[in-house]
């Protein structure tokens, strides 16, 4: 079979949930078993993978999603508890007393504080915690999961304290090796030091692509979620937007020069976050006009809201001090960092690798190479988990109270798990594809050997674009730089180009591939009652993918080429295009509206 037919037959289970679940919007509970079973066809009869391994491979994906079902109920436990308790109207008052205007919060939680939270935890964990956060303060579900998702792309590279790059890039590099071997043969003293390259190349990507996403993530609100439906109206809210944008993305820059992979994203997202609050309360550059607000609850079509959170009545707590509505965050914040520790000065073991040292693994399942394993006090869960026991004793909660958000909590994770169980399997048996009898490669890696073949020097281009893929099927960007940084690096020596420029696209549009991983937006929708709603998220998620995919490519291809071509080269030409249809699109979009009112 040619490169370019296996490509195009990889791609059958992937087309198959672009159909069903954003072209027809079916539920993921309806699309994903379909896809597990296309993949498991492909697998059995043209790959000829050993049914053990399929078997294998699915084991290993329920695990898996048994640990997201954990951390989503954990942070549905967080959100209820603290709804019980009245903090969550506490900090609802306290935003509102910074801004109440709708576009600041959006940009001050979702892209700000959802920078820390990745830069701490990654995974996902973002979204478990500022999806709910934006619920509890009056956004609609549909408009919060959107943000969560959206905000997924810039701080990703450097989430969970460097983990993409610092595992995913060189163990995919390393291959059977290790990295310090691979740095020896490019004439480097150390993988740390490579690593350090590719972590500064990809920052400052990162920091320029990246630059326009608060802007594009309040629009997408206030056109989408509006009582107008304008893209006006969040482009009024343009300078804070790029203030905020570069609060983050400069230290972030800073920090990945300076300090290397681990903590661009957590100490980017923590200056961003003091700095634009600081500068909110003093209404920096916060708009003059009036507050921005979402139609009235009652007015909300029901696809923004699903079957909704079952809250009952919130017990009225004005007086509960700021600090103590706040502190079950703030406790999630500091254990997720300290959690995600490899080294602490002083100590023999890390608090990783405790933590890590309770765990449960299946080695070989079925007598195959896969292997699960579950580290249950290391995932976010039991952080989530124990901030609600914590909110439970400092709030003085009745235990009646607590029971409610408990069942509630228990109730939604169980109608998420459906689309979970089948979707995580599905990814499984699709990155395990290798060792048949036919011989070919895993599917990911063959479906990026067939694009390769397609488009040859123009790959700088494309680059991101698979890496994103590849997390978008994987559900994470430590995974797709696992399995496609080695391929990518192999590709640039072969076009004649820098290959760590083409490891560092590789690993930025894996960072963007979270906008649309499917098991990421079903976690997203779960946590506030979505079910069902996946496609629609991904239908309006995918656009941000293809604008950082395509920028990022355009200027990779830029930067590999400007020896042999300029500076005004393809690259920059399509770049420049990029950037000037997404400008001319909301201007007119803007003079329609403006048009429409007179």
């Amino acid at each position: 079979m040619s490169s370019t037919l296996m490509a195009a037959v990889a791609t059958i289970p992937i087309a198959i949930v672009g159909i069903l679940l954003v072209g027809l919007r079916w539920p993921a509970s309806r699309a994903m078993p379909l896809s597990y079973l296309s993949v498991v066809v492909l697998a059995a009869f043209v790959w000829q993978i050993p049914i053990t391994q399929i078997m294998a491979a699915s084991v290993k994906g329920l695990v898996t999603a048994g640990e997201l079902l954990y951390i989503v109920f954990g942070a549905i436990l967080l959100l209820n508890t603290l709804h019980e308790s009245g903090a969550l109207d506490r900090i609802r008052n306290s935003l509102g007393n910074i801004s109440p205007d709708r576009r600041i919060q959006v940009i001050i939680i979702a892209w700000l504080f959802g920078s820390f939270i990745e830069g701490a935890a990654g995974f996902g964990t973002p979204a478990a915690v500022a999806v709910p956060l934006l619920v509890g303060l009056g956004f609609p579900p549909l408009a919060a999961v959107l943000a969560g998702m959206i905000i997924q792309s810039t701080p990703v590279s450097f989430g969970a304290v460097g983990t993409p790059i610092l595992i995913g890039v060189s163990s995919g590099l390393a291959g059977e090796g290790t990295i310090d071997q691979f740095a020896s043969g490019l004439g480097m003293e150390t993988g740390r030091e490579l690593l350090h390259v590719v972590g500064w190349r990809v920052a400052l990507i990162h920091a320029s692509v990246g630059s326009l996403v608060p802007l594009l993530l309040v629009c997408l609100t206030t056109r989408f979620f509006g009582e107008h439906r304008s893209w006006r109206e969040g482009l009024e809210v343009w300078k804070f937007a790029l203030f905020a944008a570069g609060a983050m993305t400069l230290p972030y820059a800073t920090v990945a020069f300076l300090l290397g992979p681990e903590f661009p994203s957590l100490l980017g997202g923590l200056l961003g976050l003091t700095i634009v609050l600081r500068a909110s309360r003093s209404g920096f550059l916060l708009p003059r006009g009036p507050t921005w607000e979402f139609p009235p609850s009652s007015r909300w079509p029901r696809h923004w809201t699903g079957a909704g959170l079952p809250y009952s009545a919130s017990p009225a707590n004005k007086k509960m001090p700021l600090l103590h509505a706040w502190s079950p965050y703030l406790l999630v914040a500091v254990l997720l960092v300290l959690s995600r520790q490899r080294a602490v000065p002083g100590l023999d073991t890390s608090p990783e690798r405790l933590l890590k040292s309770v765990a449960f693994s299946w080695s070989n399942i079925f007598g195959t190479s896969i292997s699960a394993t579950v580290a249950p006090l290391y995932l976010p869960g039991t952080v989530f988990c124990l901030a609600a026991l914590f909110a439970w004793v400092v709030h003085r909660m009745r235990w009646s109270r607590f029971s409610v958000a408990w069942g509630a909590s228990t109730r939604t994770v169980a109608r998420a798990s459906i689309a979970l169980l089948s979707t995580v399997p599905m990814v499984q048996v699709f990155l395990n594809s290798d060792g048949g009898a036919a011989g070919y490669e895993k599917m990911p890696l063959a479906l990026a050997m067939g694009v390769h073949q397609l488009v040859g020097s123009l790959w700088p281009l494309f680059a991101p674009a698979i890496g994103g893929l590849g997390a978008a099927i994987a559900g994470s960007n430590t995974i797709s730089n696992m399995m496609l940084s080695l391929f990518q690096f192999n590709v640039g020596e072969e076009i004649g180009v820098d290959p760590l420029w083409v490891v560092a696209l590789q690993a930025v549009g894996g960072a963007a591939g979270n906008t649309i991983c499917v098991h990421n937006v079903v976690a997203a929708c779960a946590v506030v009652g979505l079910i069902g709603s996946e496609g629609l998220v991904i239908r309006k998620t995918l656009p941000i993918f293809l604008y950082y995919a395509g920028l990022a490519g355009s200027m990779g291809y830029a930067i590999v080429w400007w020896e042999r071509f300029g500076w005004l080269n393809p690259g920059i030409l399509l770049a420049v295009a990029i950037l000037f249809i997404l400008m001319a699109f909301l201007w007119y979009d803007r003079r329609q509206h403006e048009s429409h009112s007179l």
